[in-house]
Formats: structure tokens, sequence, C-alpha cells
């Protein structure tokens, strides 16, 4: 299964997953929202989730790092301020929540699966093979890194 470390693109993941929560969602049951709370809840945590992708690309550009998660081998410098102070990859996190928000906007609990894919996947393909590399290439570094904060929040 390594073959699939660093191969698809995690926004292309985010995609299909998202496209799973919209097949879920005519294909399962959906909840009722007398409250009309859904749609404003959707929205916040979508601007949640755009503030951590934005936030994380910012900080790489910041640093005069490689935003590409194909080629992370080309990473030069370790991004450990802003967001990264939270999370160790805030922008996959704004990618569930993303998710997580269309999950919201349809009203289909089972979207959730859909979430948990994206995690999962992203997880086993991207981070860990990640964490290597920055590994061998920060050494010391991104070990105490890796000790001060989560993987993802």
């Amino acid at each position: 299964m390594t073959n699939l470390e660093h191969k698809i693109p995690p926004p292309l993941v985010a995609v299909m997953c998202g496209l799973v929560i919209w097949w879920l969602a005519g294909t399962t049951p959906g909840v009722v929202d007398p409250y009309g709370v859904a749609q404003p809840l959707a929205v916040l945590v979508a601007i949640m989730g755009l503030v951590f992708d934005s936030g994380g690309v910012l900080a790489f550009v910041k640093q005069k790092t490689t935003v590409n998660p194909i080629q992370i081998n080309q990473a030069s410098s370790l991004v450990t301020t802003g967001l990264y102070r939270f999370s160790r990859n805030p922008m996959y996190l704004g990618m569930a929540l993303l998710l997580t928000s269309l999950t919201i906007w349809v009203q289909a609990p089972a979207g959730l699966a859909g979430v948990g894919l994206f995690v999962a996947f992203i997880t086993r393909f991207q981070i860990l093979p990640e964490e290597h590399v920055l590994e061998s290439l920060f050494g010391k570094d991104y070990i105490a890194y890796k000790g001060r904060v989560r993987r993802w929040f």
C-alpha cells in the first residue's frame, strides 16, 4: 500500500470524499432541522475550515517553503508558527472541517463517514509518510515539535 503514499493530492482526496458525502446524503436518511440552524452552522464551520486552510498556506509562503504535499522532500524549513503552534496539519484540518460543513449543510449524518474516510486516508497515506520525511530533513527539531503539537488538533 506504500504506492499510494504522496500520490494523490490532498485536495483531490477531499473532493472525492465530498462526492461520497453528497452521494450518502441522497441515499441515506437525513435529519430534520426545524429551527433552521444547519445552514448557518455549516457556514460557520466552512469559514473555520477556510481559515485553517489559508492560514496554513500563508505560513508556508511566509517561510518560503514548498506548499506541495506531493513533494514534501523539497521542504526548506520547518514551519512551527501561526496555526502550526496548535496543529501540525492545519491545511488537512481545514479540509476536514470543509467536509464536516458539507455534511451539516446536506443534513446527512451518514456523511460523517466521508469525513472519517478523509481523515483515515490522509493520516495513512499523507501525514505519516510526511512525518518520516520531515524527521529525516529536520531531525531533533521536528521530533521536539511533534512532542509539543498534536497531529490534527
